[in-house]
């Protein structure tokens, strides 16, 4: 007889800049991120989430609405969710990455990049139960979609282990 409270082994994803991911089974979203911000979303009544990751705070311009900016990636995901069922009621957020090594130009992308977020979640009301923003030090997250949780390994520059368990992309 089989055991039917058996737990299935989630699936892993390596979340590429500029997209979005919310699959219906369990997943173990992984991604690296340096001055790009992550947007986590979990559905407490369904248990389920997803994630993006931009590079790029805001645009306006409809001809490059794309996820590699946070107001249409953080939108897309919010969404996709509700297309399988969520409501914002149910969702809460986690924000990751947003880190500045130097100055590179007289923008801060970074800081723009978690404000968006921010701002957008405000709006919409979705609670932030969870933020890892800023700082001189990239990320590797990986966000498990059944149950929010969530790692961070902070590093000063990356590694070829860093994208574990991924070696076709070393």
């Amino acid at each position: 007889m089989r055991n039917t409270a058996e737990k299935v082994e989630p699936v892993n994803y390596f979340l590429e800049p500029g997209h979005i991911y919310a699959p219906s089974e369990s997943t173990n979203i992984s991604a690296v991120l340096g001055s790009a911000v992550s947007v986590c979303l979990f559905d407490r009544k369904r248990k389920a989430g997803g994630m993006n990751l931009y590079q790029l705070p805001i645009t306006k311009d409809p001809r490059r609405a794309t996820a590699c900016y946070g107001n249409v990636a953080i939108l897309a995901l919010l969404r996709m969710l509700k297309e399988h069922g969520s409501q914002d009621k149910h969702l809460e957020a986690q924000i990751l990455g947003g880190a500045n090594p130097g100055q590179i130009s007289g923008r801060d992308v970074s800081r723009d990049n978690c404000l968006v977020a921010r701002k957008i979640l405000l709006k919409k009301r979705i609670p932030i139960v969870s933020e890892d923003t800023g700082g001189r030090r990239g990320r590797k997250v990986v966000f498990r979609t059944d149950t929010s949780e969530l790692m961070v390994m902070k590093v000063a520059q990356l590694r070829k282990s860093d994208w574990y368990p991924y070696p076709e992309r070393r």
